[in-house]
């Protein structure tokens, strides 16, 4: 198939996921369409099978602000026409999926398929406002499939907008990219072999409440003596960078910016820190499972169909730092308990959560929307 893939370029899950959806597409034969304002964050080389068309905004003084939209609208239209693609996904509502469906309508032509992926954010957040209700009902209602990727945010979306055809596809990981492969020397520049490795990524964002997780830490340190690693960048870096200076713990809170090769750092890590106010699924905790690396988390939305309480790791409230300390602790001093929830959470992303499972039921649902049979 030819597919036309809409994503946002940056460090955030619906990037990444869509990023890689394509990536792992193209190696099953399929010819994939990256459509962005730049070339995806996690994009890997050269691959015969991919291409990148990236949106040139036209700066007009005449605007306020760059109509980003209708230049992806152009571009998506002149991708299908020129590349004769089968179909396209859009993730993320807005202004993806708007924007593909105002493309379809440009190309009188034919008719080409939209899936749209809703990814979170896009619904609790954008869907959720007044002023973007209606255009992001009208785009779901408008698009010939739709996935969200936990049961959490199909539930959440169907009951606030009344979409019937909403179907859940899990984000999915590479264990064979996604595997503890330690490094005795690279954790070094971190930590001493008694100490103990905390991980936290994220976008920085307020949801993501990265200052509970400095908070975390600041508990779980006076107990067992280790280091906080923090992968990202955002808009509460700088606040949290003043929490830590604040506490004390400015030599023990290591900001390591974006990267990249985030398994590299997570094979480092003996535990992951995810404190949530929101998380429609929670794609760097499964990325931790599957280095072996055990989960303290918030019960919310979509993360308890990923981590498992007791299991994998542990659920707590929202804003709740002091069980998520008790928590931290006591698995941390456990070693035989550790080591059980390490195990048993990289089997379970590696079980439940195979891209090859995963990339298969995009293929169908593909198939299904166009109406091919195999």
């Amino acid at each position: 198939m030819k597919i036309g893939m809409v994503c946002y370029p940056s460090y955030g899950g619906s990037g990444v996921v869509a990023t890689e959806l394509g990536e792992y597409l193209a190696d099953r034969g399929h010819e994939v369409h990256f459509i962005s304002y730049e070339r995806p964050f996690r994009m890997r080389g050269f691959h015969g099978n991919l291409y990148l068309h990236e949106v040139e905004v036209f700066d007009y003084p005449l605007f306020k602000f760059p109509p980003y939209s209708i230049a992806l609208t152009s571009t998506i239209a002149d991708v299908v026409r020129n590349h004769d693609l089968d179909i396209l996904h859009a993730h993320y509502a807005i202004p993806h999926a708007v924007s593909a469906y105002l493309a379809r309508q440009m190309l009188r032509d034919g008719r080409i398929p939209i899936v749209t992926t809703l990814h979170g954010t896009d619904i609790t957040v954008l869907g959720n406002d007044r002023q973007f209700f209606d255009i992001t009902k009208f785009c779901l209602e408008e698009s010939d499939g739709v996935t969200a990727v936990s049961e959490s945010l199909r539930q959440e979306t169907q009951e606030l907008f009344g979409i019937g055809h909403v179907q859940t596809v899990y984000n999915f990981i590479d264990p064979e990219v996604y595997k503890r492969v330690p490094n005795p020397c690279f954790r070094g520049f971190f930590a001493r072999p008694e100490e103990k490795i905390i991980l936290h990524i994220s976008n920085f964002r307020p949801v993501k409440r990265v200052l509970d997780v400095v908070s975390i830490f600041a508990g779980i340190n006076k107990e067992v003596p280790s280091h906080l690693l923090l992968i990202g960048d955002g808009p509460d870096r700088l606040a949290a960078q003043h929490l830590a200076q604040d506490l004390g713990l400015a030599q023990r809170v290591h900001f390591l910016g974006k990267q990249e090769c985030v398994f590299q750092v997570l094979s480092l890590a003996d535990l992951f820190l995810l404190p949530s106010e929101k998380e429609s699924f929670g794609l760097s905790a499964l990325e931790a499972m599957a280095c072996e690396v055990p989960v303290i988390a918030t019960a919310t939305g979509g993360v308890p169909e990923v981590v498992l309480d007791g299991v994998t790791g542990y659920l707590a409230p929202v804003g709740d730092v002091q069980a998520m300390i008790k928590m931290s602790v006591s698995l941390l001093r456990d070693r035989q308990l550790h080591g059980r929830m390490a195990i048993a959470a990289r089997e379970r992303a590696a079980a439940e959560f195979h891209v090859d499972k995963i990339v298969a039921q995009y293929e169908e649902y593909y198939r299904r929307i166009c109406g091919i049979s195999e």
